[in-house]
């Protein structure tokens, strides 16, 4: 059993405590979290005095495990389709082991940053083994892609096959994007969705082509459908955005994660109300600039009724995988989002997605959240020196 008592203690569930002093055995279960006036002497356990914001671990709710040998080596700035395209050309040339050790390399790096949980993109079985040996909770979103109506039963079917090869390890079938999905592949994985467990988590809105491919049929997405011979002579402009179209597809049996968002707008918010779905949205603020120089509109999103979580994306658009890394941006470019906010985002919301908020997520006696330390801040707020330190 130890105790860490820091400047601030982040329960999320609760109020900052100031000098707030959390104990914990030695599996990493809390046992109390106090101010110095609560504080029970009678805990046999040494008190480490520690500078900085204790906080509950990481959840990192959208990540690509599978791409972190691409790390450096995709141009930045260069767009969503030309991005897609190097994805493409790039991954086939790596071997089985230079990805496996990729994979490794960036699982530990994300202990090291903190991180408790993870929602990773999973298009193939080379990840399994590195969960299975990791520290982390993973959920593996089983990724299928299919925009010619005619492949969607086998594509659908391949990605049950898969499915059952992560198994028991948790995942689901998720469709990638609206751009890469027929609308009777969604419908498969709506009916799958019907009954048990099956999480959704889909790329959303990440530029403005995308809008522009489903409101016209016009920009960059012809020449993408082009560059890989997929004919789409039968698709028809739907005269609205990309999220509008394909809401009332999903499910409203499963949580849905909407990941980016980039450039989702207020007519977009106010439409997906009109329907019965569980929406979650997930920012990936660093991988947006990488990828297309622009933030989504965050503040359209606050006080809306949503739950927002977090996520890194993964090496192919991204430094690191780091949540502190993804807060620090934000609050770099939206002043008015506070560190508390930033941190509910980065770890109660995710557990609430994942439903695992019974045990992670917050510093409450019985849970095992794991627990940060946040050092080089200015007050509350994060400087560009602030740093993460796993405690527990």
């Amino acid at each position: 059993m130890k105790s860490f008592k820091a400047d601030y203690v982040f329960p999320v569930s609760a109020d900052p405590i100031k000098n707030g002093i959390v104990t914990v055995d030695d599996l990493g279960k809390i046992i109390s979290v106090t101010d110095p006036n609560t504080f029970s002497e009678t805990i046999d356990a040494p008190v480490e005095q520690l500078s900085g914001i204790i906080c509950p671990g990481f959840f990192n709710t959208h990540c690509h495990l599978e791409l972190s040998h691409l790390e450096g080596k995709i141009e930045r700035g260069k767009g969503l389709v030309n991005f897609i395209k190097e994805v493409q050309s790039l991954r086939g040339k790596a071997g089985k082991n230079e990805i496996l050790e990729a994979a490794m390399k960036a699982d530990n790096d994300m202990y090291q940053n903190g991180i408790v949980a993870v929602g990773d993109i999973a298009n193939s079985d080379v990840s399994i083994p590195v969960k299975a040996g990791s520290k982390l909770y993973y959920h593996s979103f089983i990724e299928t892609f299919g925009f010619l109506p005619d492949q969607a039963a086998g594509v659908f079917n391949n990605a049950v096959a898969l499915a059952n090869e992560f198994k028991p390890q948790s995942c689901s079938i998720t469709p990638h994007a609206p751009y890469s999905v027929s609308k009777e592949l969604f419908k498969l994985i709506r009916n799958h969705s019907e009954t048990g467990q099956n999480l959704i988590s889909i790329h959303n809105q990440e530029c403005e082509d995308e809008n522009k491919f489903y409101r016209y049929k016009l920009g960059t997405f012809n020449d993408l459908y082009a560059h890989f011979g997929i004919d789409i002579s039968y698709f028809k402009p739907q005269a609205r955005n990309s999220l509008q179209s394909i809401i009332p597809l999903l499910t409203n049996k499963q949580q849905i994660l909407l990941v980016h968002n980039t450039c989702t707008n207020l007519k977009d918010i106010y439409f997906i109300k009109r329907f019965d779905r569980k929406i979650h949205w997930c920012f990936c603020p660093n991988a947006n600039l990488y990828i297309e120089k622009i933030l989504p509109k965050v503040e359209l999103f606050i006080g809306q009724g949503y739950n927002i979580t977090l996520g890194t994306d993964g090496l192919a658009s991204n430094e690191k995988l780091c949540i502190l890394s993804e807060m620090k941006t934000l609050q770099q470019k939206f002043p008015s989002l506070t560190t508390a906010r930033l941190i509910e985002w980065g770890t109660l919301n995710g557990a609430k997605y994942f439903g695992i908020d019974d045990e992670k997520g917050t510093i409450e006696p019985g849970k095992t959240p794991g627990l940060n330390l946040l050092t080089g801040l200015d007050g509350l707020k994060f400087t560009p020196d602030a740093k993460v330190r796993r405690l527990i």
